[in-house]
């Protein structure tokens, strides 16, 4: 029976103990953080690189989950990439299968403390906190870096001090509560629990090292913990697949499946031969140091994860069928319009939403282009058989540009650099230059179809003007598509040349067309809309100019870049 005073001892060693663990997670957070603004451009590259390859699939899997240190995140962008039509499942099971083996990073990285090192990274968080006043971007993600590095460190020194698990109070506890519990389904329930409720595998994999370090903890116990935060992981990207498309729900779920199988098998063979397995890690890792006690959990880790890999890997195509058995397709129903490439989920990794939004402008880009084209046959032949494809081109744009902002104004309110800042700045600007081209081309349309109605036509010589201009404004569209694709500053001399050829044949256009009607050799009824199309076209002409000079002024403003 605990004496009152222990009591308090006892209580003040969980709070530190909770207090260490909540360093421990901050910094986890800040260092994923910092690893991803510092390596956006890197993980960029490696999404950009998907293919159908099992292999590079696993490796692009292993290397952004090593890059922002959590397979959870990595997970739930994989859904949102599935869920934007961006990904297969084919696609995304290897690389999920790779976020697990990317994870164990942590692990290795916490089993290295030892007295040396542990005083190099308070050292590493102190200067990280220093260098977060230098008022310079990349300095500060550096600094945040450090700080997140060192503060792991300090949470595992907290948690291993003589004032947590250091406390033989908390020792005795926890080996009581070890003893009560010491049954692998049990033990790998509690792994479940514990990392479900904190969100993260790499975090629960780092208690339990320490634990294992201080001596509270006996390895084969925590071996099947470790098999538990395995399936607890899960639960971030389950939770992310609710209200997705059927495919986001199979990634959650082959997910799901792959840790079980891995955990069943591994839990089973542990259970089974669980003195031989302890043996060969101690063979494996002799001494019993400090080091070499966590050492031996962090390299369980790896292995359970990269034999996981190895044998389910070769089956990815049975574990897609079978998702696809459990979670059927919706019956087919009106669908509601959606965006092509980006998805919600994508918030949780700013680097790559902002990839994906450059596609879906891209994709409006060509939708805009091909509804300018579309309606300019309109105007040339007064058809309607183009009619219904305009109108559902001209919903899509007006959809894109209106939920793609709502997306970039939730996408800036993230942590994300300067330099993002900026390129999401451009973006509000140039869906609103497409945008305004779609309805001047939605006008085109109207008028080509109101003129035919009226039973009025241009003449011979007015309809070579228009066409003439068409084809200068549908040659910027080119040049300034092409400027905002690539980033292509060679192309911004051209843009503006054309630009001033156009805003030239308005002028000269519009003094003939005038001069025309006084000699009598225009009809009236049709001047209106003449005029409205050589205006129309100026005015698409402008916003051509936005959307190329975008790549080096957030407005598109000429007079900012000279």
């Amino acid at each position: 029976m605990l004496t009152p005073n222990e009591v308090m001892q006892l209580i003040g060693s969980l709070i530190w103990l909770l207090a260490g663990v909540g360093v421990f997670i901050v910094g986890m957070n800040f260092m994923s953080d910092a690893l991803e603004k510092s390596a956006s451009s890197g993980m960029k590259k490696l999404l950009e690189k998907i293919s159908n390859n099992r292999f590079s699939g696993v490796g692009i899997g292993a290397s952004v989950t090593a890059i922002i240190q959590s397979s959870s995140a990595t997970s739930v962008m994989v859904i949102g990439l599935v869920n934007a039509g961006v990904m297969t499942l084919m696609q995304a099971t290897p690389i999920i299968m790779g976020a697990n083996i990317g994870t164990t990073i942590t692990g290795v990285l916490v089993a290295l403390k030892n007295d040396y090192f542990n005083m190099v990274m308070y050292l590493l968080a102190f200067a990280g906190v220093m260098m977060g006043f230098v008022k310079n971007e990349r300095v500060q993600i550096a600094g945040k870096l450090c700080c997140g590095l060192g503060l792991i460190f300090v949470g595992l020194e907290v948690m291993s001090s003589e004032q947590a698990f250091g406390n033989p109070l908390v020792e005795k506890l926890f080996t009581n509560i070890f003893q009560v519990i010491d049954f692998p389904l049990l033990l790998i329930l509690v792994g479940i629990i514990f990392t479900a409720l904190i969100q993260s595998s790499s975090a629960a994999t780092g208690v339990v090292i320490t634990m294992v370090g201080t001596g509270v903890l006996p390895l084969d116990l925590a071996l099947f913990i470790i098999l538990g935060a395995n399936i607890g992981t899960c639960v971030t990207a389950l939770l992310a697949s609710v209200g997705a498309n059927a495919n986001s729900k199979r990634v959650a779920f082959i997910h799901f499946t792959f840790n079980l199988i891995g955990t069943a098998l591994f839990a089973a063979l542990i259970w089974i031969l669980r003195e031989p397995v302890v043996n060969l890690l101690y063979s494996a890792i002799p001494g019993q140091d400090q080091m070499a006690l966590q050492m031996r959990v962090s390299l369980f880790h790896v292995i359970f994860n990269l034999s996981t890999t190895l044998l389910l890997l070769p089956f990815a195509k049975q574990l897609v069928d079978l998702s696809r058995l459990v979670i059927k397709d919706k019956a087919p129903t009106e669908q509601a319009y959606t965006l092509k490439y980006v998805d919600d989920r994508l918030l949780s990794t700013p680097p790559i939403a902002l990839m994906q939004v450059k596609k879906e402008i891209d994709y409006m880009l060509d939708l805009v282009q091909e509804n300018l084209t579309l309606c300019f046959l309109s105007v040339e032949t007064g058809s309607q058989k183009n009619d219904a494809q305009i109108r559902t081109n001209e919903k899509i744009i007006n959809f894109t540009n209106n939920t793609l902002t709502e997306f970039l104004i939730k996408l800036s309110s993230t942590s994300i650099e300067q330099s993002d800042e900026k390129i999401i700045g451009t973006y509000f600007h140039v869906l609103n230059d497409l945008e305004r081209i779609g309805d001047h081309a939605e006008n085109f349309h109207e008028i080509g179809l109101e003129v035919a109605s009226k039973g009025l036509a241009f003449s011979d010589l007015a309809d070579k003007e228009i066409a003439s201009m068409r084809a200068k404004v549908m040659e910027m569209f080119a040049v300034s598509k092409d400027a905002f694709d690539k980033a292509n500053k060679k192309k911004l001399h051209t843009l503006t040349s054309l630009e001033d050829q156009v805003d030239t044949m308005k002028k000269d256009l519009t003094a003939v067309h005038f001069a025309r009607l006084v000699e009598g050799n225009c009809n009236p009824s049709v001047s209106p809309y003449y005029s409205s199309i050589i205006l129309g076209l100026e005015r698409v002409a402008d916003h051509l100019v936005n959307i190329g000079y975008s790549i080096v002024s957030p407005t598109g403003s000429q007079k900012r870049t000279k």
